[in-house]
């Protein structure tokens, strides 16, 4: 028995954390863009498309043989760029509310760049939440690290798990 036959049922136990922690970022996520009705604009739907998006790259990885982890990946991938996306998005809408903002109408001209972003990711200005868009790409890179942690069983090549559809789940274990 090999480190790596041995190591397997950690590394399966592992990846089905990181998945269990994916959907459980989708759902709470979910939760939390419903309770805030965030679907009022066009640019209010781009994380309701990353969360289906997330939930269909957890579809993907749980293909027999790993046959949909690449999907999956670009899937995460792309949730990352929305993920950032809305980082910015929020923190600019935050910023550009600092000038309405009463207690600094009269000081936010003089505020240093660093001051303004500052004042706008601790929401001290704005009411949009700068980090909230930011659980999206959390919860891609759990599944991005999911991805990455296949296990090897017995008769897998140098390369990895043997892909050619085995009949086994991305989750599974054993046979």
């Amino acid at each position: 028995m090999t480190l790596l036959t041995r190591a397997a049922p950690t590394v399966v136990l592992v990846r089905r954390g990181l998945v269990a922690l994916t959907v459980i970022g989708i759902l709470a996520t979910a939760f939390e863009l419903a309770a805030a009705r965030h679907w009022n604009e066009w640019q209010q739907l781009i994380p309701w498309a990353a969360l289906l998006a997330l939930a269909a790259a957890v579809a993907l990885l749980a293909l027999p043989g790993g046959r949909g982890t690449t999907a999956a990946r670009v899937l995460a991938l792309l949730v990352l760029g929305a993920s950032a996306y809305g980082v910015l998005e929020h923190l600019l809408v935050n910023v550009g509310s600092g000038p309405h903002d009463q207690r600094y109408a009269d000081t936010w001209q003089s505020f240093s760049l660093f001051e303004r972003g500052w004042y706008a990711l601790t929401g001290t200005v704005g009411s949009a939440p700068p980090l909230a868009p930011g659980v999206l790409g959390q919860t891609a890179l759990l599944l991005l690290l999911a991805s990455i942690c296949h296990p090897r069983r017995p008769g897998d090549g140098e390369d990895g798990p043997d892909t050619r559809g085995g009949g086994r789940s991305a989750f599974s274990g054993s046979g």
